[in-house]
């Protein structure tokens, strides 16, 4: 099914590159309103939350007030965006590798009309360029993950580096932190949160209960029903990995 594109919003803070934006848009689609055209990444995000989302937005990385990028954490962009860059080569392989659309500048109007074209007859979803636009993300803002932990200790604090955690279990409504040396120390996160703030490379969420640190693991045994049984070094608890993360824990564990 066609899309039809009647709204556009321009984000871009050099008045000389707006201008050709707008004047190309006027030749290739005269019909098309365009909305506004902003400079920073604040004035975007105040408009989008006091106005309806157009239909499309092309949108400048580098902003008056930092890297477009930000718009996405600050609020839910609910329609397609088309980049435009004048970035190096290893971003530029970024947005190819995503298949997000991007135009580098100083854009020209075959190609700005090209991309108004795949947009009007794309069947794509909005959830899937988002999708698109979060692995972009990562390639340009790699996430910083947890590295440590800052946890009360007698008359003051102590510093756990995530390496020495050899996993995080669950019980009880509290969270905890076995060492590799087998100490057990409550941390306030819950397991949840730290799903999100764990680098994936190195912790497994195993089960409800248990996150694993790769280094822990011992052996792995098959168990009843396609499950897993994980033997963690220094450790009594049984971990079982059930049948649907199985395949999903056998290639993290394998990579």
């Amino acid at each position: 099914m066609k899309h039809t594109i009647r709204k556009i919003l321009i984000l871009e803070d050099e008045k000389l590159n707006a201008e050709r934006i707008q004047r190309l848009m006027r030749k290739i689609r005269p019909q098309i309103e365009i909305v506004n055209v902003l400079p920073s990444v604040k004035k975007t995000v105040d408009w989008l939350a006091d106005n309806d989302n157009p239909d499309l937005i092309i949108m400048d990385i580098q902003l008056a007030d930092g890297l477009s990028f930000e718009i996405f954490n600050l609020t839910d962009v609910k329609c397609p965006v088309i980049f435009t860059t004048a970035y190096d080569e290893y971003a530029v392989k970024a947005f190819k590798y995503n298949s997000v659309d991007y135009l580098l500048k100083p854009i020209e109007k075959d190609e700005l009309e090209a991309a108004i074209l795949k947009f009007e007859n794309t069947v794509q979803q909005p959830y899937q360029q988002y999708a698109l636009i979060e692995g972009l993300l990562n390639h340009i803002q790699p996430k910083v993950y947890r590295a440590r932990f800052l946890l009360p200790y007698r008359d003051g604090y102590r510093k756990i580096q995530v390496e020495d955690i050899a996993f995080f279990y669950a019980h009880m409504n509290v969270s905890f932190a076995n060492l590799m040396n087998g100490e057990r120390v409550v941390v306030p996160q819950t397991l949840e949160t730290l799903e999100q703030e764990l680098d994936p490379r190195f912790f497994f969420r195993a089960n409800r209960q248990y996150i694993i640190h790769v280094n822990s693991i011992e052996k792995v045994y098959n168990f009843f029903n396609g499950k897993l049984k994980l033997h963690i070094k220094d450790s009594t608890d049984e971990v079982i990995v059930s049948r649907t993360k199985a395949p999903l824990f056998k290639s993290w564990l394998d990579y």
